[in-house]
């Protein structure tokens, strides 16, 4: 075995051992929070009230009309009252150089009686992304951000607030209130 060859193997050996090494340290980590008295408190009240979610379809099965099916079933999913209304469209397709991002806008509003045009709209934007180089048997991937915020949402990861959509709503007329022609 020349110079070379026997560096390689020690590289490879002490690569070996930080991995263990870390390996170790995560489990010690993860021991840790799992026997805290307050985590015991939090996944019992997690499991009283679960965050809802749907079974997603897997990529090879995507299209764009079930993508979009499938994002108004997962919305089903969260408690808002009946009042508000919401479309969905299709924006656009961008090719990334692993995968393929699906985008959708789901319109929200209230309409009522007496403005059955509503003055201000809250969006919720939705990309669905399909994997190239995943197995396509594997689910598809969803994010969701609500407009004017920059946290990315994952299905089954955040309770939905109705909250969220009046913010956005009262907002958009405060400013428009503000400003005179």
């Amino acid at each position: 075995m020349d110079s070379e060859e026997s560096y390689i193997v020690a590289l490879k050996e002490k690569a070996c051992e930080l991995v263990d090494t870390a390996m170790k340290n995560v489990q010690d980590c993860l021991r840790t929070l799992h026997t805290s008295p307050t985590d015991t408190v939090e996944v019992v009240s997690e499991q009283k009230n679960p965050v809802k979610n749907i079974t997603w379809m897997k990529c090879e099965e995507f299209s764009v009309d079930l993508g979009k099916k499938q994002i108004e079933e997962y919305v089903f999913t969260w408690e808002f009252h009946e009042s508000w209304l919401y479309c969905t469209d299709f924006l656009k397709e961008e090719e990334m150089e692993f995968s393929k991002l699906f985008h959708y806008r789901m319109k929200w509003s209230i309409p009522t009686r007496r403005e059955p045009i509503p003055r201000a709209t809250a969006c919720v934007y939705f990309t669905i992304k399909i994997s190239k180089i995943k197995p396509p048997t594997l689910p598809v991937e969803v994010f969701f951000v609500f407009e004017s915020n920059r946290l990315v949402h994952r299905p089954g990861q955040t309770r939905f607030r109705e909250k969220w959509l009046k913010d956005i709503i009262e907002s958009k007329i405060v400013m428009m209130d503000s400003i005179t022609f």
